[in-house]
């Protein structure tokens, strides 16, 4: 550990006993703060520079086990948060800020953020004595696809992949640390509605001037090697709800006449890990309301899918610095959405290959 972690822990060491002694400790109030997806659904350090590709700087938590929960960093930390859960968002704000944390977001998010802080740095403690750790994936692939769209789509409408963007999350320093978009061509229905190029701004040039998907999917395969995603470092992949990989991506390889591919068929849904994590009802887990309730602000242009999927992946960032450790929560299997429960081992994707022909 360096010294500036070292510095951390002894910060987190005072919050604590600093806590103990605020004064009113009454107990908090019984009041409650008031895409097309969203609606049918109710690492690298070195940039690289290629077609299609942008750069910028490169789940919820395991369970510990019975034996773990023994660990007397664990009744530290129910202490802390037994002192946490009577402050106010006043009280809350303040220690915040103290620790020169966070200080947007309502009153639950704050009381999240505060106890996840103070586990944190203990675990870190704990670590430093050879205790009790947590796990994390080392990046998360942040991915939301768009697709060929109606404004009233027909039934058994074939919706096409049109844009493919990835955005990488280190989840060690919580930043967003890579890009990569391109779009593509539609090869059933190659003329986009108007209304799909209004609603995503993608225009018909763009996809006449783009490769088909079986191609860019091998581009995409390759920019995770790169980044040597799935051999030397652990990773999953997230999206805004199970419409991205179970719909889209799986409709999409028929349509290409090529396998789903494997590192794709298991991937972290953000709004299930969200609504878990801060206690909120899956009504309030929508792109918009999870930035609101963070106290966040939607940048770029709604449904352009590498805007989306950076929005997504601040809302991942911030989950990761309050202390969320994002996990897989869901995989696909003969075609259905199935939920992998909490207690089950962590799962990572596996190594990104070319992908294999139906045929």
């Amino acid at each position: 550990m360096n010294s500036s972690c070292g510095k951390k822990v002894c910060v987190c060491q005072r919050s604590v006993q600093s806590m103990e002694a605020l004064p009113g400790d009454r107990q908090p109030s019984s009041r409650t703060s008031p895409s097309c997806k969203e609606e049918r659904e109710e690492h690298c350090q070195n940039p690289v520079k290629k077609c299609g590709t942008t750069s910028s700087s490169v789940g919820d938590p395991v369970t510990p086990s019975r034996g773990e929960f023994g660990d007397p960093v664990y009744k530290e930390i129910a202490l802390a948060n037994g002192h946490i859960n009577r402050m106010d968002r006043d009280e809350l704000r303040l220690k915040l800020a103290e620790l020169k944390l966070d200080t947007r977001g309502v009153k639950d998010v704050l009381r999240k953020r505060l106890k996840s802080h103070c586990k944190k740095q203990k675990l870190l403690v704990a670590a430093a004595e050879g205790g009790v750790t947590d796990t994390y994936y080392d990046f998360i692939c942040v991915v939301d696809f768009e697709a060929t769209c109606e404004e009233s789509n027909p039934p058994g409408f074939l919706h096409e992949i049109i844009e493919f963007p990835i955005v990488l999350v280190n989840t060690r320093t919580a930043h967003i640390v890579d890009t990569f978009q391109e779009y593509v061509k539609p090869e059933l229905n190659p003329k986009l509605s108007d209304f799909c190029t209004q609603l995503t701004g993608i225009t018909q040039e763009m996809v006449d001037q783009a490769d088909t998907f079986g191609n860019v999917l091998r581009r995409v395969v390759t920019w995770l090697q790169e980044r040597e995603l799935g051999t030397k470092y652990r990773y999953a992949l997230l999206t805004d709800g199970s419409w991205d990989m179970s719909k889209f991506l799986n409709m999409q390889c028929k349509i290409s006449r090529i396998k789903h591919p494997k590192f794709a068929k298991k991937w972290i849904n953000i709004r299930k890990s969200y609504g878990n994590f801060y206690k909120v009802p899956r009504t309030q887990t929508k792109l918009s309301s999870m930035l609101e309730k963070l106290g966040l602000q939607y940048e770029g242009r709604p449904h352009c899918g590498l805007d989306d999927s950076r929005n997504i992946a601040r809302i991942a960032t911030r989950m990761l610095q309050d202390g969320c450790q994002l996990r897989v929560n869901e995989h696909l299997h003969a075609g259905e959405v199935r939920n992998v429960p909490s207690s089950a081992p962590v799962e990572v994707s596996p190594p990104p290959h070319n992908p294999r022909s139906r045929d």
